[in-house]
């Protein structure tokens, strides 16, 4: 049986990882061709971070510590494919490293007002947005599927859009002010 210790500390780990996997996705896929090698590579990263979760400082930001043993788990995919190059050199990733910790650094405020605004919507104007921009519908499935016009949808959406930019520039700006 878990103690709530390692419970709190799984559930760190978790939210962390799921806030940090689309920037290494992105590392990855910068650095791996093959779509099975970057999903192995990925796993293999995963792993890594779940068995060295303990050496993380808190103090630091988690997508750098993660890209640095993304960044090894590349350079050891590569030396056990027994490829005589990388496909970016190591200062490139080390480079694409950084840029990937600073861009989820600035998104990770703008993509937590987006979701708090996101709560503010209606029941409707989250339907419309989910079927959107999440299920990829074109204007006319969802005029259908709402029993609606086209025009209709594109208008409503058009201000649901502006809503949620209003909002979340409401929201950073709130928070920068703290």
């Amino acid at each position: 049986m878990s103690s709530p210790h390692e419970i709190e500390i799984r559930e760190k780990l978790t939210r962390s990882w799921l806030a940090a996997e689309p920037a290494v996705r992105a590392y990855v896929a910068a650095a791996i061709k093959s779509t099975a090698d970057r999903e192995d590579v990925l796993q293999q990263v995963a792993l890594t971070v779940a068995r060295r979760f303990e050496e993380y400082d808190g103090q630091r930001p988690f997508v750098g510590w993660v890209l640095w043993l993304a960044k090894s788990r590349i350079i050891d995919h590569y030396r056990s494919s027994q490829r005589q190059r990388l496909v970016l050199a190591d200062d490139v990733l080390e480079r694409l490293a950084e840029s990937l910790t600073e861009t989820h650094d600035d998104l990770s405020p703008r993509r937590e007002a987006l979701d708090e605004c996101l709560a503010t919507l209606t029941e409707r104007s989250r339907a419309l947005v989910r079927m959107r921009y999440h299920d990829g519908l074109a204007i006319t499935s969802i005029a259908t599927a709402v029993r609606s016009t086209p025009g209709s949808v594109r208008v409503a959406l058009f201000r649901i859009r502006e809503a949620l930019a209003d909002c979340i520039g409401r929201r950073l700006a709130a928070g920068a002010g703290e």
